[in-house]
């Protein structure tokens, strides 16, 4: 029949050097990371130097030369350990280098992506403002022709990897004409007059993940900071979203296989009325629940990612995979501290943290009711 689900040599390689970095390196430090609430730069450059940043971009631009599938692999495996430098690596490369590299141009792409792709510089993707989330069309952020360049007013919300020292710009959506329909992406620097970033918010979860509101008050940018084709901002950005729905789906499936490790240990380790409590049928079908959805979570992102690969239309298939996992990954980490019991409600423990880390899951880049409506609308339903 010509189907194969099988990885490619180099993919395995790549997928099994990132699970030992992730064992190695990262899980004897993501208690620590939680409980200090700090994004740790010596872990973004060690993956930068791994090529991770650059997995799906050309080898001229500072990249690996591999497939944003290949990144979905990574996120995953770094996600099976810890979410916050999961949703670090997502971030950076599909939210905040991708758009530089498909609207980018040459200039822009050869000045901007080499650091991007070894880590060096991280750069956010600003769409969500204050009284616009789901709504992301109702844009109050203006740019108005000042010289030649623009001049910025507005805000911004819930904007990752813009507050960190190595944090470079950001490419965000705004008004740029009296018509409100006409939206383009403009690139801001980070040290620019009138740009500000606010101090990091107070999350559920996430807590490793550098997360802010910013703001635009005469902010004045050069022409060249144009990004992309004048009006075209609003659906480049959603093109943006749709891939990154994927990656979305992958960092999911990761807290599902994370919580399926745990639970596996510690149901052979752990005993109750004189036997392994994986022995007892409520504890050993839980777990095998959580497999079972982290197989079809992962099959679900794995053929969206194939779609787009293969260059045909995957929107619904990223908005099946997004839905689907991240709503499994949030039952799983439930059912993953009840297997657990009380040490299930302590962050000391990795499904402590995964539980923390799993509703966000159900509302970043598209949240579940989203998915639904999209996946309705592509259906032919009215709206």
């Amino acid at each position: 029949m010509g189907i194969s689900f099988a990885l490619s040599e180099e993919q395995e390689e790549l997928r099994g050097v990132v699970r030992q970095f992730a064992r190695d390196k990262v899980a004897p430090r993501a208690q620590d990371m939680n409980q200090r609430a700090e994004l740790p730069l010596d872990l973004v450059h060690e993956m930068g130097e791994m090529g991770l940043f650059g997995l799906p971009f050309p080898v001229e631009y500072g990249g690996s030369g591999g497939t944003y599938f290949d990144l979905c692999l990574a996120i995953e495996e770094i996600g099976r350990i810890d979410q916050s430098l999961g949703i670090t690596l997502e971030a950076a490369v599909g939210l905040g280098a991708m758009p530089i590299w498909k609207f980018g141009t040459e200039e822009q792409r050869r000045r901007l992506l080499p650091p991007l792709s070894r880590g060096e510089q991280l750069a956010g993707f600003g769409l969500t403002e204050p009284g616009g989330g789901s709504d992301a069309g109702a844009l109050r952020t203006r740019a108005v022709p000042d010289g030649d360049g623009w001049l910025i007013n507005g805000s911004k919300s819930f904007i990752t990897n813009v507050g960190t020292p190595i944090s470079a710009f950001v490419t965000i959506t705004a008004v740029t004409n009296d018509n409100p329909r006409e939206i383009s992406n403009l690139i801001v620097p980070r040290d620019t007059p009138g740009f500000t970033v606010a101090a990091p918010y107070r999350k559920v979860g996430w807590h490793a993940s550098d997360t802010r509101e910013l703001a635009f008050d005469d902010c004045r940018i050069p022409a060249g900071n144009e990004l992309g084709e004048r009006g075209r901002g609003f659906a480049n950005f959603l093109a943006i979203l749709d891939e990154g729905r994927i990656a979305i789906a992958a960092l999911a499936v990761g807290s599902i296989q994370g919580c399926v490790d745990e639970c596996v240990r510690y149901a052979q380790e752990r005993e109750a009325f004189g036997k392994p409590i994986g022995s007892y049928q409520a504890i050993a079908f839980k777990i095998a629940d959580m497999q079972a959805s982290a197989e079809l979570a992962r099959n679900q992102y794995w053929h969206a990612a194939w779609l787009m690969s293969e260059g045909r239309p995957f929107k619904r298939q990223a908005s099946i995979a997004k839905l689907y996992a991240t709503e499994a990954a949030v039952t799983a980490a439930r059912e993953a501290c009840q297997v657990f019991g009380g040490y299930g409600f302590m962050t000391e423990y990795p499904v402590g943290r995964f539980y923390q880390d799993a509703k966000i899951l159900e509302i970043g880049e598209g949240t579940s009711e989203i998915q639904r409506m999209l996946i309705a609308r592509d259906l032919g339903l009215p709206h």
